[in-house]
């Protein structure tokens, strides 16, 4: 077993030789849009974004499915068809899967994906210095309580599905390019929860530059509107002392950094001396990026939000 439950990493790592490695994960929950093709996207997106986390490449999947035996069809099949697509998309095979009747509507995805074991990204390989790079904006979870509101307008919404349909493939190849071997990918723990996963996995700790971070459009003015999901504060008290805020962060920033994301992008722990070969290889690929915080010695604190540099 190269990786476990140990670290909390993103998914199991089984060594099957030398040269390769079986990566296992899965996957899903409740719609968080209302188009059921996108739920689809979304979720299967969401999945198969813990193999790409590691460095990997999807090989397999198989469909996990709750739905109402009472509801229309027509709305499962389009969430399965937006699955099937975003799984052809990631070059794996649809082989199967299980449903149960349930209430309430769930889809995703158990996802079997390689890796050469030379190339594996785990999030316990930070080191002092590494330069922080996120390869999506912020916003998702606070786009999907406003949706759930009605208090954000189509474009807004368009926008948010996208970048949570979008494939971290391009940015795991970029980072396995680079000889990338630290990072994850921000999901339900949010920007600071996951890098405080990283830190304490790492024995270091991390400065996030909060001018530095980017954010999906109107995230920042729904978060100041208090659209911000139950589970930013459940990971704020969670995490408790272990981030700590300078008092010039705005406090939809520190809402958004805490805020769950659905679909997120990888945040990869670079070395300084690959820095540019990295930023090079996220640009050739087309891949959205910023770089929001650095590697530092152990400190009293895992993370620290900075107001500036």
């Amino acid at each position: 077993m190269l990786v476990g439950f140990d670290t909390l990493d993103d998914a199991g790592v089984y060594l099957l030789q030398d040269d390769l490695a079986l990566i296992q994960t899965l996957d899903f929950f409740t719609p968080i849009v209302d188009d059921a093709y996108l739920f689809g996207q979304v979720a299967a997106a969401n999945a198969l974004s813990d193999v790409y986390a590691m460095g990997g490449k999807p090989l397999t999947a198989m469909n996990i499915v709750c739905f109402p035996n009472c509801e229309d069809y027509s709305i499962l099949r389009d969430i399965i068809r937006g699955g099937v697509d975003k799984v052809k998309e990631a070059g794996a095979l649809l082989v199967g899967g299980h449903s149960v009747d349930d209430n309430e509507p769930k889809y995703g995805l158990a996802v079997t994906g390689v890796v050469h074991p030379q190339k594996l990204i785990r999030n316990n390989g930070l080191r002092a210095g590494d330069i922080l790079f996120l390869t999506k904006p912020l916003g998702s979870g606070i786009i999907a309580t406003a949706i759930k509101a009605e208090m954000v307008s189509v474009p807004v919404v368009e926008e948010a599905v996208r970048w949570m349909a979008t494939l971290n493939s391009a940015a795991a190849e970029a980072a396995v390019d680079v000889g990338v071997q630290c990072g994850t990918d921000v999901t339900g723990f949010g920007l600071l929860g996951h890098l405080v996963e990283m830190t304490e996995a790492s024995g270091v700790s991390a400065e996030v530059f909060a001018d530095q971070l980017y954010f999906m459009r109107e995230a920042l003015q729904c978060a100041s509107m208090g659209l911000v999901p139950g589970g930013a504060y459940a990971n704020r008290d969670y995490l408790g002392t272990r981030v700590i805020i300078e008092d010039n962060v705005d406090g939809a920033v520190k809402d958004v950094a805490y805020s769950p994301e659905t679909s997120g992008g990888l945040l990869l722990g670079v070395p300084e001396d690959r820095g540019n070969a990295m930023a090079e290889a996220l640009t050739r690929k087309g891949v959205s990026y910023a770089i929001v915080g650095r590697a530092v010695p152990t400190r009293s604190y895992s993370v620290v939000v900075k107001g500036g540099r």
